[in-house]
């Protein structure tokens, strides 16, 4: 009997150790039947989820080459004691630098501010911000790579942009910093801030490109900020430094932090820089073309009210009176969707083609005007300056609710000086607005004229009301607008209404 089991046992365990073997073969030899399971899920790893692999690099040897193109630059003011004392609209932008002796006797004493630029030509032209120059009696910059100060003169600056462009007076031969091109670039792209803040000379911070196309209102005219956003850290003292890809090259200019948030940081594209550069060095200004137009980017319910294909394009909203777009025949209600030929998608491609146009360029617009398209010519003029201040009507009276849904209380125009309007103004005066209503949904605000409703001139209480009970549940009203500052200038855009 322990003859039979043990004989049994043996057996076994050598039928045990054959299939363990066998096995193992297989699975050498890839011999191994693979299921449907398992196959959907070897192709939903291998294409759903595909990858790539990430190499952190070490960022020493991009740091080192461009370090010593980075400089420090002081800059010294001139002003009143009064000055001081009020608050500096940068100071968020730049750290200013104690100055380390007691106040002077005299109303006038000096103010010292710092920022960084980083050289671009071997002769010593510098980029920076315009802020940190701005306003400067006297500008040195500092190497620290030689541990040499340098006076510098500013050659030009441009306030849209937030850039300077300075020139070290030397003869000497300096170490550059290569431009890149930032047009290239990625959100989550590897980024690289160098400069000098709170007064720590090339400090260096990684981070990624966050966002691109910003806007915050921080320059003259916001309508050209065209900003980067990155989370590699930026602090008082950076504006002006260069934020650089991992190639070593400049991808733009630090210019700005976020307050009250955590590694908020901007800055100017460098293929603006280059735009402007030239310019700056040649003439010391950027002056731009100008058609003389208000544009708007195109949103889902103005391309239905519009009849648009597509919200490619811009819509005019205002042309000024004797001005480039005026005399070759632009229209508000006109939809540009191409300069030159150059397809437009948004005021962005408009902005940026005609304003680095030279005054007395000759563009050609593709415009569609009543859902047909044609082509107009127009010659730039030079972008004057902009004041614009609200209207404030408070001599209005109550007037008549046209329609209840929509909540909007007009009035006709009978005598525009009484309400602080020019001679010329007419339409139906907006007196209130109900909030949370299709008239407040549409932007309409109080002391807005409205002059048509869809492409047809408004100037009484029964035209206006006409129109809207004409209008079904759903129709888009077109609604031209004007607006007048206190100074006679007149504001105009579309308010696109829905009818309840």
């Amino acid at each position: 009997m322990n003859r039979f089991f043990s004989k049994g046992l043996a057996i076994f365990t050598l039928v045990l150790v054959s299939v363990g073997a066998g096995v193992l073969l297989s699975m050498e030899l890839d011999l191994t039947p693979v299921t449907q399971a398992q196959q959907a899920t070897s192709s939903l790893n291998t294409q759903g989820y595909d990858v790539p692999a990430i190499t952190i690099p070490s960022f020493a040897d991009v740091a080192e080459r461009v370090m010593p193109a980075v400089v420090s630059v002081t800059s010294t003011e001139v002003v009143s004691r009064s000055e001081m004392r009020g608050a500096n609209p940068f100071d968020f932008f730049f750290r200013p630098i104690p100055e380390g002796r007691e106040p002077s006797q005299f109303d006038e004493r000096e103010r010292v501010s710092g920022g960084s630029g980083f050289i671009i030509t071997p002769d010593g032209y510098v980029l920076t911000n315009n802020h940190v120059v701005e306003g400067a009696s006297r500008v040195e910059v500092r190497l620290s790579s030689t541990d040499k100060e340098y006076i510098a003169n500013v050659v030009g600056s441009d306030p849209y942009t937030d850039l300077a462009l300075l020139k070290i007076d030397s003869d000497d031969r300096f170490p550059v910093a290569r431009l890149g091109n930032s047009d290239e670039i990625r959100i989550g792209d590897w980024a690289l801030a160098i400069g000098n803040p709170l007064q720590l000379e090339n400090t260096v911070t990684v981070g990624v490109i966050s966002a691109k196309g910003r806007s915050l209102g921080l320059t003259t005219d916001s309508s050209f900020e065209n900003l980067i956003q990155t989370d590699a850290a930026i602090n008082f003292g950076n504006s002006g430094g260069p934020l650089l890809n991992v190639r070593g090259e400049v991808i733009g200019i630090n210019t700005a932090i976020r307050g009250g948030g955590q590694n908020l940081g901007f800055a100017v594209p460098v293929n603006i820089a280059k735009q402007i550069y030239p310019r700056l060095r040649d003439e010391g200004r950027v002056v731009r073309g100008y058609l003389g137009i208000n544009i708007d980017n195109i949103d889902t319910r103005e391309r239905r009210a519009f009849g648009l294909e597509s919200r490619d394009g811009v819509i005019v909203t205002n042309v000024a009176d004797d001005q480039a777009a005026e005399r070759a025949g632009v229209k508000a209600g006109d939809v540009i969707v191409a300069v030159d030929d150059e397809p437009i998608r948004n005021t962005r491609d408009l902005i940026d083609y005609v304003s680095y146009k030279k005054p007395g360029t000759t563009v050609g617009l593709t415009i569609i005007r009543d859902g047909k398209r044609m082509k107009l010519a127009a010659t730039t003029g030079e972008r004057p300056g902009l004041n614009a201040s609200p209207l404030d009507d408070s001599r209005s009276r109550p007037g008549d609710d046209t329609r209840e849904e929509l909540g909007l209380v007009l009035r006709e125009i009978t005598d525009p000086r009484r309400s602080g309007l020019p001679d010329t103004a007419t339409g139906l005066f907006v007196v209130d607005v109900r909030p949370l209503s299709p008239a407040a949904d549409a932007g309409l605000t109080h002391g807005d004229i409205i002059v048509s409703v869809n492409g047809r001139d408004v100037a009484r209480l029964s035209e206006f009301r006409r129109m809207v009970e004409d209008a079904e549940t759903g129709d888009l009203l077109r609604i031209y607008v004007n607006r007048y500052t206190q100074d006679g200038t007149r504001l105009s855009r579309f308010a696109i209404l829905e009818v309840p």
